[in-house]
């Protein structure tokens, strides 16, 4: 598979990721599946939009990138070199292609490097979510975090320390987990596409596997 289509298959992942991740995100707003009075009831952690920012808005990006890398025209296709021209044109091809390097790979893989740090934004805030545990009201009517250090991950019976919102436990549990596995899988695929980039910056994006199934021959990076 040419760099190219490796880019595409990444990014035709990473764009349902942060879809599940946004809506994740979206729904830690209703704890419990219902609408909350007061927002200074909500975990702080919520506020931070780990999902919607960071395995959402700086994922989206990287993806449309990977996936416009397709066809990329450093061979045309089946010896058309019009053909596969889909990706928008960088303004700083020219001097790369001169030293024999791919600059919309190259560009992919700071793309990439910027998906990863999003990804791990989302990461750590669910993490730091799931072990602090919910803000709930408690048993002397005040709003506060009752668990200490993800103690109620392996003692069901403290959950009902939070009276209110109903439910809040498995539901903030279950939302943040969700983000915690999005944000791995997705730094796990941007950290591919920057191999693959890195890869597709040296060989170029079809001469190493050829076009259409056909060998172009080695890596114009190490031709003579």
């Amino acid at each position: 598979m040419c760099t190219g289509g490796c880019a595409k298959c990444l990014g035709g992942t990473l764009i349902p990721l942060a879809l599940f991740g946004f809506l994740a995100n979206i729904l830690l707003f209703f704890p419990g599946g219902k609408v909350i009075d007061n927002n200074n009831h909500l975990s702080d952690e919520i506020w931070y939009f780990g999902g919607i920012l960071g395995s959402g808005v700086l994922m989206i990006f990287p993806a449309l990138v990977f996936l416009g890398l397709k066809n990329n025209d450093c061979c045309g296709c089946c010896g058309n070199q019009s053909c596969g021209k889909r990706f928008a044109s960088v303004p700083y091809q020219e001097p790369f292609e001169d030293l024999g390097f791919d600059a919309k790979m190259f560009t992919s893989t700071i793309f990439a490097a910027i998906g990863f740090l999003g990804a791990g934004y989302s990461f750590v805030i669910s993490a730091v979510s799931i072990n602090k545990g919910p803000k709930c009201l408690i048993t002397n009517d005040t709003w506060s975090y009752p668990f200490h250090d993800g103690d109620y991950l392996g003692d069901k019976a403290l959950w009902s320390k939070c009276t209110e919102p109903l439910d809040v436990v498995p539901w903030n549990l279950t939302l943040f987990s969700i983000l915690l596995i999005v944000g791995v899988v997705q730094m796990c695929l941007c950290a591919i596409q920057v191999i693959n980039g890195l890869l597709g910056t040296l060989c170029g994006d079809c001469r190493c596997c050829g076009c259409c199934g056909v060998s172009q021959g080695p890596c114009h990076f190490f031709s003579a």
